[in-house]
Parts: structure tokens; C-alpha cells; sequence
């Protein structure tokens, strides 16, 4: 899945030790979708994805490929959206338009 939108926060680094006593760590990011309804998407990094995540700056228009996926727990679910490839679209510049009508020979 995809997300594109404004990097508008984000929160702070987490670490701890998991039951087979592997250590990990965790960083999420908030972005801005522009939708009118539930418009902004928390999106969680784990390991050396923080690495990519954290070039990413505050207010940059952002992409964020992610794996979407929910757990069942106590007859409740609990969702968690895992970014895994981050990318700046804020110095992409707009794709030219080939072949306009003005360009016809005729």
C-alpha cells in the first residue's frame, strides 16, 4: 500500500527487548493525506528502516510504501501500518506533457 501526503510530525524513537530477548527499536511518523476524513495516517519504522525514515524532514511532501495488517487480542483488533521504503516527493519535479496539440505539424 501506498500513502502520499505532508510530513506533519514525528515521535520518538522507542527500544526494549523482546521475550526471546532480541533487542528492537521503533519510530513513527504522522502524514497529512489531504483527505477530507481521517486525513492523517501514523505509520510505524522498525530496525534500519528508521534509517530512511528519519532523512525525511518536517513539512516535505513524502510517499511511504507499507504493509497494512491487524491482530486480534482479547476479542479486540489492533492495527498496525509497517513503512518499509520512504521517499521525498517534495523536489520531484512535474512529469512534461509529450505530444501536446500545439506540437502537431498540421
Amino acid at each position: 500500500m501506498e500513502v502520499t501526503g505532508k510530513l506533519v510530525k514525528k515521535l520518538a524513537a522507542e527500544s526494549g527487548v523482546s521475550k526471546s530477548g532480541k533487542e528492537w527499536k521503533k519510530q513513527s511518523i504522522v502524514i497529512d493525506t489531504g483527505g477530507e476524513f481521517n486525513n492523517e495516517v501514523c505509520i510505524s519504522a522498525f530496525g534500519d528502516k528508521m534509517d530512511s525514515m528519519n532523512k525525511l524532514e518536517i513539512g516535505m511532501d513524502v510517499s511511504v510504501l507499507c504493509n497494512v495488517y491487524s491482530r486480534e487480542y482479547n476479542g479486540r483488533y489492533f492495527h498496525n501500518i509497517d513503512g518499509y521504503f520512504f521517499s521525498n516527493k517534495s523536489n520531484e519535479q512535474p512529469k512534461a506533457v509529450v505530444g501536446s496539440e500545439e506540437d502537431l505539424p498540421f
